[in-house]
């Protein structure tokens, strides 16, 4: 049992820094402009050879919902975390961990919702890109997407023993 306790608590910390760097980075639709050069775009800049503002002028909105989910499952994934620690020095034997399965799918909704809102609406703007792809930073939020439902749903399944 202390095991799986201690590989899930592993998972679930390579979770949250997962999200971290999918945000953060800008690797999340990649390409080359016109001239050859390699050109990014993240949630945040658009990396040519400098990095400004990532600006998509028509859809903004979609934009700013798929920074606000993506922030909010970080959030949401960092209090699991923290709600785990605690239920686990505080439950009685045999208890499970329903509140930090709940918190741990809704992270897993905000998820869904911020990378699927991307993937519907901002990758149809790269048409500053010859060959776009999708970057690792994409990758990995769809890992962390798959990654937080299974721990969201073994928190609840868990019992502590």
């Amino acid at each position: 049992m202390l095991v799986l306790l201690a590989g899930i608590f592993v998972v679930h910390i390579a979770t949250v820094i997962m999200l971290f760097v999918s945000t953060i980075s800008n690797v999340w639709m990649v390409g080359s402009n016109f001239s050859g050069s390699p050109i990014s775009s993240g949630l945040w800049l658009l990396c040519n050879e400098t990095c400004k503002q990532l600006s998509v002028s028509s859809d903004e909105a979609s934009l700013k919902a798929v920074q606000a989910f993506m922030i909010l499952s970080i959030i949401f994934s960092v209090i699991a975390l923290i709600m785990f620690i605690v239920q686990l020095f505080t439950l009685e034997k045999g208890k499970r961990f329903y509140i930090t399965g709940a918190i741990m799918l809704v992270c897993w909704l905000c998820i869904l919702i911020g990378v699927s809102i991307y993937t519907a609406r901002i990758t149809s703007y790269t048409r500053d890109f010859i060959r776009p792809h999708h970057g690792y930073c994409f990758i990995l939020a769809w890992i962390c997407f798959c990654f937080s439902f299974i721990i969201g749903i073994l928190y609840l399944v868990l019992r502590k023993k």
